[in-house]
């Protein structure tokens, strides 16, 4: 191996090329991170979607689910009401009129 001459110009084209390798180095971590923040960003985008159609189903669900609740509630207020306008069970024993045992 020969030793090389360090001369101005070699500083300067040693500068340049590090400053070469820098900047390429930069780019491309930049391309990854757009590349990242696309495919992060259509992700969401995606999960979004999908969210909003299992939330489609989710709220034909819970309208179901309240509609019947809403039945059973209308129907025990008329049991109840029913139960208060009915005529008083008389709960007195009613009398024996058969012949007396001795």
């Amino acid at each position: 191996m020969s030793k090389r001459k360090n001369t101005f110009t070699r500083f300067i084209e040693d500068i340049v090329d590090d400053t070469k390798d820098f900047v390429d180095d930069i780019l491309d971590r930049a391309k990854d991170l757009e590349t990242d923040a696309k495919d992060a960003i259509k992700d969401v985008v995606d999960d979004d979607e999908s969210d909003t159609v299992s939330s489609g189903s989710s709220l034909a669900e819970l309208q179901s689910a309240i509609a019947h609740l809403t039945a059973q509630v209308n129907q025990l207020a008329q049991m109840q009401l029913a139960a208060a306008t009915a005529p008083p069970a008389d709960d007195r024993p009613v009398p024996h009129h058969g012949g007396q045992h001795r």
